[in-house]
């Protein structure tokens, strides 16, 4: 199953709410979740847990280069 693209289009900007209303709404039910790791990542480095997301749900797609190319600008650009 593949991410709905609105989570795809507001995680680029705003990785904490798109993760937090996809998981009110219930969106992220069909990936397996599990243990502390993902809570971890969604509060430390959400951008991280989107990536994982992304790659398990489209694999090597273009969706996931530009994901990581904003990764890398942002973390570049705090730093």
């Amino acid at each position: 199953m593949e991410l709905p693209l609105w989570f795809l289009l507001l995680s680029l900007l705003l990785p904490r709410v798109s993760l937090l209303i996809a998981y009110f709404t219930d969106s992220l039910s069909v990936y397996n979740l599990t243990g502390w790791v993902p809570p971890t990542l969604g509060v430390l480095i959400p951008r991280v847990l989107v990536l994982i997301l992304i790659f398990q749900g489209h694999g090597f797609s273009p969706w996931l280069l530009v994901h990581s190319i904003v990764m890398a600008v942002v973390y570049i650009a705090v730093s």
